[in-house]
This record gives structure tokens, sequence and C-alpha cells, in this order.
């Protein structure tokens, strides 16, 4: 019997190619080699991503007037927000683990995360468990090998909380019991918000687990260099009520995840430094950007401000 390769329905194009294909498609080049230098270092491939949007597939060709500068324009753009929101989640991100340490420590236990009895189903705790033993195991940190070679291999909550991922933090305060004086009402009075009446109160479990598995989304979105821009993420954080848009979006997208972010925020000066900063790159890049394509209403401002 033959062996047949299935072939690829679509040619493989040369870098030469790929211009031509611009062109023959209508799109307004100024500089040759900016093209090629752009193709070179960033790919065909992941420049579609920042201009299918202008793309009538129809008769193949782009929307009148679409620029290669601009998409280039575009593209940088979308590096410079992914920088600016990654670094915006660290800090909530070590926010989030020094108060998940203090408020587990009220137990007054270093082996806590062990003690299956403050979480709530005992098979996800060990599913957590499982996962959080091969975090250690393939962790190469200092601390972490202080712990194998002068404490028995025993890892204190403290070194372990460091070590997990977010995604595996949220799974982790996902399953905590709650009730008054619990572990979660400690970590959730860091995070409180003003209800409908007026009132400061602290996100339920299952509001504040979105939360953070929205941001943990959009954390690995931004590691991955994958585009934040025009894109559907598929998370649903549970946002408050005075944030909903109505009519509400048929998909999540960056506004839904940016609200997440802000209320999980590190301190309100950070929260207030990164809107500035996102203002500034929005304006200036307003020529290429669209809010809506990033979910965003008219006055994002008002609503991301704290």
């Amino acid at each position: 019997m033959g062996c047949f390769m299935f072939q690829y329905p679509k040619q493989i194009l040369t870098i030469a190619q790929q211009v031509q294909s611009y062109i023959d498609a209508g799109m307004a080049i100024t500089s040759y080699d900016d093209v090629e230098n752009a193709l070179k270092s960033i790919g065909f491939y992941r420049l579609r991503g920042y201009s299918f949007h202008l793309y009538d597939n129809s008769t193949k060709k782009y929307v009148p007037g679409t620029k290669f500068e601009d998409i280039l324009k575009l593209y940088h753009f979308d590096q410079n927000l992914s920088v600016l929101i990654f670094s915006m989640i660290s800090k909530i991100e070590v926010a989030l683990r020094v108060r998940l340490v203090e408020a587990l420590l009220i137990h007054g236990d270093a082996l806590i995360l062990q003690d299956s009895s403050i979480f709530n189903e005992k098979k996800m705790y060990w599913q957590n468990m499982s996962t959080i033993a091969s975090e250690i195991a393939r962790s190469n940190d200092v601390f972490i090998k202080h712990n194998f070679d002068n404490h028995e291999g025993e890892v204190p909550v403290w070194a372990v909380v460091e070590v997990l991922s977010f995604g595996t933090l949220s799974k982790i305060i996902k399953n905590l019991k709650t009730g008054t004086g619990s572990t979660y009402a400690i970590l959730a009075s860091n995070y409180k918000y003003t209800s409908k009446k007026g009132n400061l109160v602290s996100p339920s479990q299952k509001m504040f687990a979105s939360w953070v598995q929205g941001v943990s989304v959009l954390r690995n979105m931004c590691a991955h260099n994958s585009r934040i821009y025009n894109r559907t993420i598929h998370t649903t954080p549970e946002i408050l009520d005075v944030d909903k848009i109505t009519p509400p979006p048929a998909h999540n997208g960056l506004y839904q995840i940016l609200l997440a972010m802000k209320y999980l925020r590190s301190s309100d000066e950070e929260w207030k430094a990164f809107v500035d900063e996102l203002d500034k790159l929005f304006q200036n890049n307003s020529s290429v950007i669209s809010l809506t394509a990033m979910n965003l209403p008219a006055d994002w401002k008002t609503h991301l401000s704290v």
C-alpha cells in the first residue's frame, strides 16, 4: 500500500508572493521594505489577525483605503496593550498570593493546604492536591529546594502559594469553606465593593472565583503573545450590575476581564496609573483602533475608574 500524505490546499508563499498578495487584494503600501521587514519579523499569518476585519471574503479584496502601515500600527498597539495588561495582572497576582497566605494562616498551621477539612468538595480537594504536588515537583524555586533539603520535603503554605499557577490558585479559592471567620471570608474582605444600597460588601465565592478565572485566562493570552484586540475571550467573570452593558454583548471580550482586574486590583494607586496608561495608549492609536472591537462602551473610563 502506498502512503499518501495529505496535501494542504493552500500554497506556501514566499515573502515576495506574500507582498504581492497584499497588492492584488488592494492593500495600500507606502514602503515595500517596511512590509518585507514586518513579514520577516512578525509573519504573514500573525498579521492576518489584525486585518481580517478589513477583508471582504466575497470580493477577496481589502476595504478601500486599507493601509499596511495601519495594520502594522494595530499590531504594535496590541503588543503594547499586552505588556501593559500583563504588568498590571502581575501586581494583582502578587497581592492575591500574599492575601491568600495571610487568610490561610489563621489556622496556625504551615501545612494547612494539606488539610481537607478547610475545603468543601473532597474530590476537588484531591484533584487540587494532585495539581499542587506536580507544580511543586516541577518548580526550580530556591525556597522549594530549601524545604526539600532541610525540612523533610514538607513545603509550608507561603512557599506553595508562590509556585502555584494562577489557574490553580483560583481552583483552591473556589473550594474553600465559607462562613464567618473562614479563610475565604478573610481573603474576600480585601476585595469589598459598594452594593446597590451603598454598603461595602464582600464578593460571593462564585463571583470572586470567576474574577480570578477571567484574569488568569487573559494573563495566559498575554504570556503567550496571543492577539487581544478584536477577539472573543471565552470566560465569563461575574460583572457588577453598574458595569453591565445593555444590551449585553453576545460574547465576552476585553472589557469584562478589565472589570475583573479592577475588582481584584492590588491598590487604588496602581489601578489609577494603569487606567491612565490605557487611556493614553487608546488616544495614541485612535486612528486605527475601535472600542467596540474590545467590547468597550463609550464610557469605559467611568466604569474602570475607582
